[in-house]
């Protein structure tokens, strides 16, 4: 199943300043799917109209909303305190996945 994954992070320059010092281990969880959780098909920062970081999303392939989720919640950026809230939406089982370059390292 395919999932969209969308991670609002909290407000405040010390979260950008944490965002920077977890990033490097966000990008490993994203390569590694979570250590398998889920294989992440593309994803990226969401900014505001200043151009400053608000969240992340991913398009995520997995075998339940509950692995998603797992995903979404073991990665540093949300352990670490970044992360305000996930949403995790199903897509529609006719979603072109083929489409994508999966970030995953498979």
């Amino acid at each position: 199943m395919f999932f969209l994954m969308i991670c609002h992070h909290h407000d405040g320059p010390e979260i950008a300043a944490l965002r920077d010092t977890l990033r490097p281990a966000h990008r490993d969880w994203v390569a590694s799917g979570g250590a398998g959780l889920a294989v992440v098909l593309t994803g990226a920062a969401l900014w505001d109209d200043q151009g400053a970081g608000i969240g992340n999303f991913g398009i995520l392939q997995a075998e339940s909303a509950a692995q998603a989720r797992a995903f979404a919640e073991g990665d540093p950026f949300a352990k670490g305190g970044v992360v305000r809230d996930i949403q995790i939406t199903r897509l529609a089982d006719t979603f072109r996945a083929e489409r994508i370059q999966p970030l995953t390292s498979l």
